[in-house]
């Protein structure tokens, strides 16, 4: 594992994770996705008032035979709601499935063990409703929480993206002051230090991030391949933090296609 950050300063650290905030374009691309779609909106999957998720039905098909997207956006667990990056659902459901924008309670709201906790009950509920081909993906905190839940059973294939795969460098800076993590949930919360047999994955993060960004991806994907799991990784040329979205929202964008092939065998 590579542990260069230890070397960084506190505030060399913080700039290393600051990805600034996301383009003004979400919130327009993602209303007019609203405006187009039909679908069962604040669904509530627990008694916590941001365990909720949109959901849309495939365009085409049946929805109770297709495979389900669930989507978990990212904001280092304590920002961003549902509403903001629904439009990455056009992708998914282009290609035949349907899709899940999920919402979790955030930091300082809920500690890190209640996020992930959260997301598991999230992905129980959509069992009992009859989704149980899930295709789990997320973004930047949203890639730790799919991590985390690859190993769910009805988890039959998972797409991190931009993910955030060691809490310890996050507990080192800024963002803890909300997290507030402690050395059990960096033990325990950790993907990078929970390599087991999980679900197929494509692990996706743009080559103009944040080196340390990258890093997370590149190690993550890297240790996966070499512990024999069922691993691509593919960094997207060009993109950075928030426009690799948008190759996610195109059904014939890199991600999608990597993960058509890996559903394909």
């Amino acid at each position: 594992m590579n542990l260069s950050w230890r070397n960084m300063d506190r505030a060399t650290l913080d700039a290393a994770y600051s990805n600034g905030n996301p383009p003004a374009d979400f919130e327009t691309r993602s209303a007019a996705f609203y405006a187009l779609h039909s679908g069962d909106f604040d669904v509530r999957y627990g008694a916590a008032p941001r365990e909720r998720f949109d959901f849309f039905p495939v365009v085409s098909g049946h929805p109770s035979i297709a495979p389900t997207f669930v989507f978990v956006h990212g904001g280092y667990w304590q920002s961003c709601d549902k509403e903001l990056c629904a439009f990455v659902a056009q992708g998914p459901l282009a290609r035949g499935m349907n899709v899940v924008v999920a919402e979790y309670t955030l930091a300082p709201t809920a500690s890190m063990t209640q996020i992930v906790s959260e997301i598991g009950r999230l992905l129980d509920f959509l069992v009992e409703q009859g989704h149980t081909t899930l295709i789990l993906g997320g973004h930047s905190a949203g890639g730790h929480l799919t991590a985390m839940h690859r190993y769910h059973p009805a988890v039959k294939y998972a797409l991190p993206v931009s993910g955030l795969f060691d809490l310890e460098p996050i507990s080192a800076g800024r963002l803890n002051d909300k997290l507030g993590l402690s050395a059990e949930e960096i033990a325990r919360f950790s993907p990078m230090r929970h390599i087991g047999c999980g679900a197929p994955m494509v692990v996706s993060v743009g080559d103009a991030e944040l080196p340390e960004l990258v890093r997370h991806s590149h190690d993550y994907a890297h240790a996966c391949a070499d512990a024999g799991e069922h691993v691509s990784y593919f960094p997207i040329p060009g993109a950075d933090h928030f426009s690799i979205l948008y190759d996610l929202a195109d059904p014939e964008g890199v991600q999608l296609k990597a993960l058509a092939q890996l559903m394909q065998g």
